[in-house]
């Protein structure tokens, strides 16, 4: 008489979803007379559970079959299968909300559905708002816009005091543990705005009257969540109510505020798999309204919100057909991690800005993806990458599977295509996200991502170099008009030759590269590093701490982060490894003629520690920079460094190669048939690459030098005769295109 229920998943996919799933089959006053957990050799684990309703609940049934039968209004074969309908509809419910507890098995409102008081619908709804609120309360406020409108945003001053004002508001008025006390309190709020959120977005199944009926009669006892009864006592309260229930009812500004962001997350959902039966992760897509005008100026086309067990991500697009990279966010302990959740959206638009305003030479606009890794999940990037992919597409196919993948509530009200391509930590993971769209029926499978293997038609782009091509074109630049000799130039480098960037730029560099700085600490010798040695590296994608230390002179050192208590060649005690690299690029050591960025976190070097980069004297320890790594520098340090007197190229118009590749090849994707892309983009069966493949990326590589050194003589030339800092006449270019690509899309020139 026990109903069988059958959940299967991958083998490490999920982490505490056992014990989950009895406190929602719990919940519904249901228990387990066995269960059975099979571990396959496919990777694949099935659980099986034996489930019937409890006796008090069985009660309550047995009582509805006896009425139901008196009543006229219910034919006597419905009233037979009423009591049966009631305990399918508990394990309907199960079943529907065990992808809920798959996606996130524990919240810290668990404790709140184990007692209850929220169903687990309610709790993963409070955890995803936890997590908006985390990142989209306005933090600056008005009085941060008034006083940014009141100073000089060229002076310096003025700009160092905003920027750390900011950086302080940003990290002291809401963290997350008061964001979460005060949802915690408030858990009441917390079902009415979920109400509301339900409204909308789910779709309800359920057409038989008597069923509701039961439903209604079950729900004291068996907690049945609202979308079992969805509506069925009262309308939720409209956004007005809501307003007028959170001033009533929280007790001061901040827990309004907070509340108010849970209603701003569901006023601006267009899209959400939140009700679908089958998913690996959480995904919304945002309608970009909420975000304010002070903290973020130009308005982004699209964002989306993917939250899973390992991670939480954003992507953010400029323009409706953009191009991007998908970033793997790291962090080595619990500060590290603190502060990358804090700025993960900020960096994620900042990124997505610099990427709209590189891809002046494409026609598409500029998009970014990060996935931030959860603290206890740093070792499961790729699990955490499939499921941001597999939420996202959620959101971009239609379901037509009844019960699997079903139709959406979709306020956006037209199909999107996105598209990937690889960055830091990504770049192994574009084959797998190409073939998944495939299975799943994405129509624009082959142009989905870029920078896939040969044998899918993609062009790697650490295989050819296609950035660093571009970047270098800069460094080449800077040489040919001062007319330096580059074997004679010195060159500190972030991004060591395990990376994409590092490796090509080691590999087509000739200069006396004398630091590097990778994920495993400082190679550093005033000699020049031994290029063999170095080569040796980047050909085999190794990180400095497997350079042979037998090769550097007696002045040469190498420090890795794990070292403690090291003595440097001048005496100088390094105490942690750690701290060390992480600040080596201010250090009085890292001084060289070119600094060429491959590499590091976003904002290294802003208005609060450019001062570092100094002598005494006021001369600056770099005389050129080539920023290859995405926005190394903020404009604030940018500027100040260029009006010291340094050659520097911001990222904007340096880092650009990538992308015009991965522009490229969707353009032969899209422009070719299966068969012909097969013929001519893949390499063949014996290992061969055709020899259209070879031509086509012999022609990207010359359009990527060709943009870059256009833009480089751009760029030197207007410096030269309007004396603006290059790093403003970069964004001054950048605006320039895409402002009239955007106004000539408004014309009939297409048709003429």
């Amino acid at each position: 008489g026990a109903h069988r229920l059958v959940i299967g998943y991958r083998q490490r996919s999920t982490q505490g979803f056992f014990a989950a799933l009895s406190d929602l089959y719990h919940y519904y006053s249901m228990y387990s007379s066995r269960k059975y957990v099979e571990q396959f050799s496919n990777g694949v684990t099935i659980i099986s559970l034996y489930l019937d309703l409890a006796k008090h609940a069985k009660k309550l049934t047995n009582s509805e079959t006896a009425s139901s039968s008196t009543s006229s209004n219910v034919s006597p074969v419905l009233s037979a299968t009423v009591p049966q309908a009631s305990i399918e509809e508990c394990v309907s419910q199960i079943k529907k909300e065990a992808s809920l507890l798959y996606c996130i098995p524990n919240t810290p409102f668990q404790t709140l559905f184990k007692t209850g008081e929220l169903s687990v619908q309610e709790a993963v709804y409070a955890y995803a708002g936890w997590i908006f609120a985390q990142h989209f309360l306005n933090r600056l406020g008005s009085e941060y816009a008034t006083l940014a409108e009141i100073l000089d945003p060229t002076d310096a001053t003025d700009i160092e005091v905003l920027a750390k004002l900011k950086k302080r508001l940003r990290q002291e008025t809401f963290t997350r543990e008061l964001v979460l006390d005060i949802l915690l309190r408030h858990h009441e709020l917390v079902k009415d705005l979920y109400a509301h959120f339900a409204h909308v977005h789910y779709v309800s199944s359920d057409s038989s009257s008597a069923v509701n009926r039961v439903a209604d009669r079950l729900k004291a006892d068996l907690h049945v969540s609202l979308s079992m009864t969805r509506m069925q006592d009262q309308m939720p309260l409209t956004t007005e109510e809501l307003q007028l229930k959170i001033s009533r009812v929280t007790s001061n500004a901040n827990d309004a505020m907070v509340m108010r962001a849970l209603l701003d997350f569901n006023e601006h959902i267009l899209k959400t798999n939140f009700y679908q039966p089958t998913k690996v992760a959480l995904s919304f897509r945002m309608d970009p309204g909420f975000l304010p005008a002070v903290e973020y100026p130009t308005k982004p086309y699209g964002v989306f919100l993917v939250i899973g067990n390992e991670f939480r991500g954003f992507h953010v697009r400029f323009q409706d057909v953009a191009r991007g990279g998908i970033r793997i966010v790291r962090s080595r302990n619990a500060e590290a991690f603190s502060m990358n959740q804090r700025t993960l959206f900020d960096e994620n638009y900042s990124l997505a800005s610099t990427q709209h305003r590189k891809n002046k030479d494409i026609p598409e606009g500029g998009s970014k993806g990060t996935i931030l890794l959860n603290l206890d999940a740093q070792d499961r990037p790729f699990v955490a990458f499939e499921k941001y992919v597999d939420a996202i597409l959620d959101l971009l196919l239609i379901g037509e599977t009844p019960g699997i993948k079903n139709k959406l509530v979709d306020r956006l009200g037209r199909s999107e295509i996105l598209f990937f391509g690889p960055d830091e930590g990504t770049a192994g993971f574009m084959d797998w996200a190409s073939q998944h769209a495939r299975k799943r029926g994405a129509p624009f499978w082959k142009a989905f991502t870029t920078g896939k293997s040969q044998s899918l038609g993609g062009i790697p782009h650490d295989t050819y170099g296609m950035t660093t091509r571009s970047v270098h074109q800069y460094v080449v630049g800077i040489m040919r008009k001062l007319e330096l000799d580059e074997t004679a130039c010195t060159k500190f480098q972030t991004g060591g030759p395990d990376g994409d960037l590092g490796s090509n730029e080691i590999k087509i560099s000739h200069d006396r590269t004398t630091a590097i700085v990778d994920g495993s600490g400082v190679l550093y010798d005033p000699q020049g590093i031994d290029r063999a040695e170095l080569s040796r590296l980047a050909e085999a994608r190794l990180m400095v701490q497997h350079f042979d230390t037998a090769k550097l002179s007696p002045q040469g050192f190498r420090v890795l982060v794990d070292d403690f208590q090291v003595t440097l060649p001048d005496g100088t005690l390094v105490q942690d490894g750690l701290a060390f690299r992480n600040t080596f690029h201010t250090n009085r050591l890292a001084a060289a003629d070119f600094f060429v960025p491959c590499g590091g976190r976003p904002e290294s070097i802003d208005i609060n520690n450019v001062g570092m980069l100094f002598e005494e004297d006021g001369t600056t320890r770099f005389k050129y920079v080539v920023e290859g790594a995405n926005l190394f520098f903020t404009q604030d340090a940018r500027l100040r460094l260029e009006k010291a007197g340094v050659h520097l190229f911001k990222d904007a118009s340096a880092n650009k190669g990538g992308v015009t590749s991965s522009s490229l090849e969707v353009l032969a994707a899209l422009s070719l048939t299966d068969d012909e892309f097969g013929r001519l983009m893949c390499k063949q069966p014996d290992g061969s690459l055709p020899t259209f493949y070879q031509e086509y990326v012999s022609d990207v590589q010359a359009a990527i030098e060709s943009n870059a050194a256009r833009e480089f003589e751009c760029l030197w030339n207007e410096s030269k005769i309007s004396g603006k800092p290059k790093c403003v006449l970069s964004d001054d270019l950048s605006v320039a295109i895409v402002d009239l690509r955007k106004n000539l899309e408004s014309t009939n020139l297409w048709d003429n």
